[in-house]
């Protein structure tokens, strides 16, 4: 039996995620909420020992894991970048409805323009499971600093369902939540932690 777990957090609240804009490759820090949830983070993980921490590039996730105490152990992993969302990014789901004509748009079932097909994010997301896996071979914690739509997608393919499952997980902002295995079996031990 693995002892291994993987924690994916969610990086605070930021003014597009507020507003319910995409937001993969625009390069926006925490609002002053964003960095309070962060501080929340600190508190909830300050007795929690982690092997290895990866974060995105993207600053909103670096600024929310030093703000939540792991700068020093912080490593970037570019495959944890967000869902590259092409065309639609900085624009909410209810403009794409509009500026494409089609009232049940949705990025789950008819995807981006100029940007990543779901799969292409389940196979990025493959990689960073198995790079923290291979850092607690006999067990241990890694800590993965990120998006929402990345993370969904990681712990859909952490539970061996197809990318496009990860439409049936939601993430708040500044929430934590836990990978890890019963027996053999990889499981979500705990999902969608906030601090609202």
């Amino acid at each position: 039996m693995s002892k291994a777990e993987i924690w994916l957090v969610r990086h605070g609240e930021t003014e597009w995620s507020l507003s319910g804009a995409h937001t993969s490759t625009t390069d926006i820090p925490l609002t002053e909420r964003g960095r309070e949830l962060a501080v929340e983070l600190k508190e909830y993980l300050k007795d929690t020992a982690f092997a290895e921490v990866l974060v995105s590039p993207m600053i909103r996730a670096q600024e929310t894991c030093r703000i939540a105490g792991f700068g020093e152990q912080m490593q970037v992993e570019p495959n944890l970048m967000e869902w590259n969302y092409g065309e639609m990014e900085g624009k909410s789901t209810k403009t794409i409805r509009e500026e494409l004509g089609q009232p049940g748009w949705d990025i789950w079932k008819d995807g981006v323009v100029g940007g990543e097909a779901v799969e292409a994010v389940g196979d990025r997301v493959d990689k960073v499971i198995a790079r923290a896996l291979a850092a607690v071979p006999d067990g241990g914690k890694v800590a993965l600093f990120a998006h929402a739509h990345v993370l969904r997608i990681l712990a859909a393919r952490w539970m061996e369902l197809e990318a496009v499952n990860g439409r049936h997980l939601v993430l708040g902002t500044g929430s934590v939540s836990v990978l890890g295995f019963e027996r053999e079996t990889h499981v979500l031990v705990r999902w969608n932690r906030t601090f609202e």
